[in-house]
């Protein structure tokens, strides 16, 4: 226990959707969230002090109780930025899971051998780089490239977060680093433009040049249109499906998907992860197309080797 008094939650903070729905769509056996956090809880595991937000608790134990209420098999717990480079919530998760999970840490440059080998132990098999400008000051190159090169002997990627406006300027950076490199949420492209117009076929060329992987993830962050209507139609975020489909069909053997729970930073609405979970068909058409989103991708990339 951290001895502390709870910090209060940021003003406005949206809590995860505490009744998820039951999905109409099921699941293929042996599906991924290659994309979810846990938060704290706080009173065990510390919010770090530099953090932009303070979030309520989302811990192991609500976690895997989404993973069973959805049908999903496995996880990918990637480190909230609330925890800066503390990754005891997220390495305490990933080895509770009895396997099941694998986790994406954030480090600082002067980590050593030791501590490194210590997270590949635990489960651990890539770190973040976040370039989303509201939540880290700087995300410094140099520093960058001194962690990418000490986690590729570990066979580690990177995971990359980033703004699709912002893409151009790094595009030259992400392309000279040693590992493979992972992308959040489609490139937060911006889906009020064409699914064919200049910004997204840029994406799509620097996916395709490199050696990317897409998690077809997050259509709540990047919807305008938003989701249902309370008629009881369960079609949602009808304008992110171009996009995600369009990834899906284009780069079958390297798209993954996630639920980003428990949510952070969302101030339009809480998703139904339920609803989450129903998008799929949408995006991924086909048998074939969900099998590799949602099994065979993820396990080729944090199971490899294992059975699926």
């Amino acid at each position: 226990m951290s001895g502390h008094p709870n910090a209060p939650r940021t003003p406005g903070w949206l809590d995860w959707y505490r009744n998820p729905s039951r999905p109409a769509f099921r699941l293929p056996p042996g599906t991924v969230d290659a994309h979810c956090h846990v938060f704290g809880p706080q009173a065990e595991f510390p919010f770090a002090p530099e953090r932009k937000y303070t979030p309520c608790d989302g811990g192991k134990e609500e976690l895997f109780g989404l993973r069973d209420h959805l049908g999903v098999a496995r996880n990918v717990i990637v480190q909230a930025t609330c925890h800066g480079a503390d990754n005891s919530a997220m390495v305490d998760a990933v080895r509770s899971a009895g396997g099941r999970a694998r986790g994406i840490a954030t480090v600082r440059p002067d980590i050593d051998e030791s501590e490194l080998l210590e997270l590949d132990a635990a489960g651990v098999r890539g770190v973040r780089f976040n370039f989303v400008r509201r939540l880290v000051d700087t995300s410094p190159e140099d520093d960058l490239r001194t962690i990418a090169k000490k986690v590729a002997p570990l066979g580690w990627h990177v995971v990359l977060y980033f703004e699709s406006v912002d893409l151009p300027e790094l595009e030259g950076f992400l392309r000279s680093l040693p590992v493979p490199l992972v992308v959040d949420h489609l490139g937060r492209p911006d889906v009020t433009q064409p699914v064919d117009g200049p910004q997204f076929a840029r994406f799509l060329r620097f996916v395709e040049d490199n050696d990317v992987w897409v998690k077809v993830s997050c259509p709540e962050r990047l919807s305008v249109t938003g989701p249902p209507a309370l008629d009881g139609e369960r079609r949602s975020y009808t304008d992110v499906v171009p996009f995600g489909r369009r990834v899906v069909e284009e780069f079958p053997d390297r798209v993954l998907w996630g639920t980003d729970w428990p949510h952070p930073n969302l101030t339009g609405h809480m998703p139904d992860d339920g609803l989450l979970v129903d998008h799929l068909p949408r995006v991924a058409v086909t048998d074939e197309q969900r099998h590799k989103l949602l099994v065979a991708n993820p396990m080729g990339l944090y199971w490899p080797g294992e059975p699926f």
